[in-house]
């Protein structure tokens, strides 16, 4: 079978680069259905960008990298394309945009796209060896059992990275790079929950709280959950990007409140109450009865001089942590690392040292925060590999 490209992973990125591509290409996929991760994102709505996606948003060797496929295809472009196809939207907090019905109808948006391209797909297909041949490669497949082989002028890694294998995910990606010896970065988890050996948070598993993390790189506000293993929720899975093993962690569970002023003019009001009582009209109760024999609270207000009030404040917003590690990729949302973009053209993701060998999405080195930031990568790397492989054909 002869073919001018062949993509291989039928995800965000793959998919939006086939769209892009045109006829004689061809997307396969080891899974059942195309856009499996697309499918179960977002609580299956999918949040398919941010408004606020930029540079900024990334983590990377190379902190430029993404300017170039980004400016050429910003979120603007992802919601004209969106709102083309009918497919009706909503923002949630920080700029996040999730589609009112469905994740299904953004898969179904973009292989409408492909399709209306030109371009084939093939679910159930597995690659069994990549080599290059001439001026292009050679590629052996297995379609339901059935050996294929292909023969295509460009080879574009569009695989993802190894978060949530249960979905499928492999390092396929980066076993090619380093074949075709382009470099890869370190890999880890991203976007993934903190794990504590001592479950010392199982009494607390469901509460959450609006909380600031941070660690000396970043800090968020968002969300903290505790779990039954350790920490999660929008912040902790943030911050976990910046954090590396025997790092501690710095929450503050009362970013917005001068909890400090509330205790003293309650103690001025009703200094008879128990400071416990009391602090549960401000915390969770389960969250006040874990710190209370931690850190020794006892006594009613009336008993509480402002020193020890404010010793008590700077506890709770400044509570240092130490997790023993995270939950890994098992439930992982994004890979961090990838195939190095030294080795990568930041015009078209085209490998400097394969013609014709591209790598976009998140198998390059190019990690977003969570809130559809990852979504917008794969979406903007695939369209600028997409959009060079078809200036080929003019």
């Amino acid at each position: 079978m002869i073919l001018d490209t062949l993509i291989l992973g039928a995800g965000a990125a793959g998919l939006m680069c086939a769209a892009h591509a045109g006829p004689g290409t061809l997307v396969v996929d080891h899974a059942k259905s195309p856009g499996e991760k697309i499918r179960i994102s977002g609580g299956g709505r999918c949040n398919f960008t941010n408004m606020y996606a930029g540079p900024d948003n990334y983590l990377s060797a190379n902190p430029h990298f993404c300017k170039s496929a980004m400016a050429r295809y910003s979120q603007w472009d992802f919601i004209a394309l969106v709102d083309k196809h009918r497919i009706a939207w909503h923002e949630k907090t920080l700029g996040q945009l999730f589609c009112d019905g469905s994740a299904k109808q953004i898969v179904a948006m973009l292989v409408e796209e492909l399709k209306a391209a030109g371009a084939d797909l093939w679910v159930q297909t597995s690659v069994e060896a990549v080599s290059r041949e001439g001026d292009g490669f050679h590629v052996r497949l297995k379609r339901d059992g059935t050996p294929v082989t292909v023969h295509c002028r460009n080879l574009v890694l569009a695989t993802g990275g190894k978060s949530i294998p249960k979905m499928g995910a492999t390092g396929l990606a980066y076993d090619l790079a380093h074949q075709f010896d382009l470099p890869v970065t370190d890999t880890r988890p991203a976007l993934v929950p903190f794990t504590f050996s001592d479950a010392r948070f199982k009494d607390l598993s469901g509460v959450a709280l609006p909380a600031r993390l941070s660690n000396a790189r970043k800090s968020f506000d968002e969300a903290l959950l505790f779990t039954h293993r350790g920490l999660s929720g929008p912040s902790v899975l943030q911050l976990s990007s910046y954090w590396r093993e025997g790092e501690s962690v710095s929450a503050n569970l009362i970013p917005e409140m001068d909890l400090f002023g509330a205790l003293r003019d309650q103690r001025q009001k009703g200094g008879g109450k128990d400071l416990k009582t009391e602090l549960a009209r401000h915390l969770p109760a389960r969250l006040v009865d874990h710190i209370t024999p931690l850190w020794g609270l006892k006594g009613r207000l009336a008993d509480q001089s402002d020193t020890a009030l404010q010793a008590l404040c700077e506890k709770l917003s400044a509570w240092e942590l130490t997790p023993s590690g995270t939950e890994g990729y098992r439930t992982a949302e994004v890979t961090l690392g990838g195939i190095d973009t030294e080795a990568l053209s930041s015009k078209d993701m085209q490998a400097k040292s394969v013609p014709g060998l591209f790598a976009i999405g998140e198998a390059v080195d190019v990690t977003g925060w969570l809130g559809g930031f990852n979504f917008q990568w794969a979406w903007a790397s695939g369209h600028a590999a997409g959009k060079a492989i078809a200036a080929q054909k003019s």
